[in-house]
């Protein structure tokens, strides 16, 4: 019973079309993240500029 509801998952065209939508989640978020933790650095190491020049 679960292999045939696999096979039936993979043979519709709603089984690919899941799996691109999260291969694109993941991709965004693997994109989200990164940037997050680059203006995270980038803001930590703003702050001490701006309180010196203050």
């Amino acid at each position: 019973m679960v292999w045939e509801t696999i096979k039936r998952f993979i043979q519709e065209e709603d089984g690919p079309t899941a799996l691109e939508y999260g291969v694109c989640l993941v991709l965004i978020i693997i994109v989200c993240v990164s940037a997050v933790t680059t203006l995270g650095s980038k803001t930590k190491s703003l702050f001490p500029d701006l309180a010196g020049y203050l």
